[in-house]
């Protein structure tokens, strides 16, 4: 009984949450056996069951495989592409002024600026082929990794800078022992927002200037009224943010971790 306890109390947080969902989706089953729907509506309705066979037809079709891959790429495409930038800038304007006060103008006009307008031109450039969509998802998803590591840098404790300093640490050092440890919380906020950002430039993407992937699926869907096909590309969807959100959230255990331990080393 006690170890059954301890299972609850260490899994508690997912327990919770994977019943509140289970609970959804069996009202969300029963509704329309209970209560009749205008015939209107019930066009546009569907259940659990019928999505459920819906994606098991896409699958013999191979039509999930084939969209899910080509969003995959996009997404992790534009994503790698944005850590790769936003990370190492977001380092840099944080800890040099001179390249801050440089890059402060574009990165705000930008940041502000609706990264839907941007598709347009993304698609004169490269096409309705995938590095169009690489494109969106990857100005959407580098703001906030870069304004977030940004922050993280600006909020280090200077005094425990100058400590490691006065030993006669090197900047690369100091950028190692402190800087980024201490960024990592900020880091990780900011990875979790650009993944949001990024499914969302694939979807965007997808909706406006695509043949294939799961937008496209979804966009085509939604024009033929196949409300259970829509709801296929949108769990697909939903389940990826989640299972990516949680990676991210064991990440972020591990980095602490190994942020404890440098601060032990120091």
């Amino acid at each position: 009984m006690r170890r059954l306890a301890n299972f609850y109390l260490e899994r508690e947080h997912y327990l919770l949450g994977s019943s509140f969902i289970f609970l959804l989706v069996l009202a969300w089953e029963i509704v329309p056996h209970v209560f009749t729907l205008p015939r209107g509506l019930s066009l546009f309705f569907t259940t659990p069951t019928q999505v459920a066979s819906a994606f098991v037809e896409l699958i013999a079709k191979n039509q999930i495989q084939h969209n899910f891959y080509v969003s995959s790429v996009e997404f992790l495409l534009g994503l790698g592409l944005a850590i790769i930038v936003g990370l190492p800038l977001g380092l840099i304007t944080g800890r040099w002024r001179v390249i801050d006060d440089m890059v402060d103008p574009f990165v705000t006009a930008l940041n502000a600026t609706p990264r839907l307008i941007f598709l347009p031109l993304f698609m004169i450039w490269f096409g309705i082929a995938m590095w169009s969509k690489v494109m969106i998802v990857f100005i959407g998803a580098l703001f906030p990794l870069l304004i977030n590591t940004y922050e993280g840098v600006k909020n280090v404790d200077r005094v425990l800078v100058n400590v490691v300093r006065s030993f006669g640490a090197r900047e690369w050092q100091i950028m190692k022992i402190v800087v980024l440890p201490n960024s990592v919380p900020y880091i990780v906020v900011g990875l979790r927002l650009a993944i949001g950002r990024a499914i969302l430039g694939v979807v965007v993407g997808e909706f406006f200037g695509a043949s294939e992937g799961l937008g496209f699926m979804i966009a085509s869907a939604a024009t033929n009224y196949k409300v259970d096909v829509v709801f296929v590309g949108v769990a697909i969807f939903m389940g990826l943010s989640l299972i990516l959100t949680l990676s991210v959230k064991r990440i972020e255990t591990h980095l602490n971790r190994w942020r404890s331990e440098e601060v032990k080393t120091f």
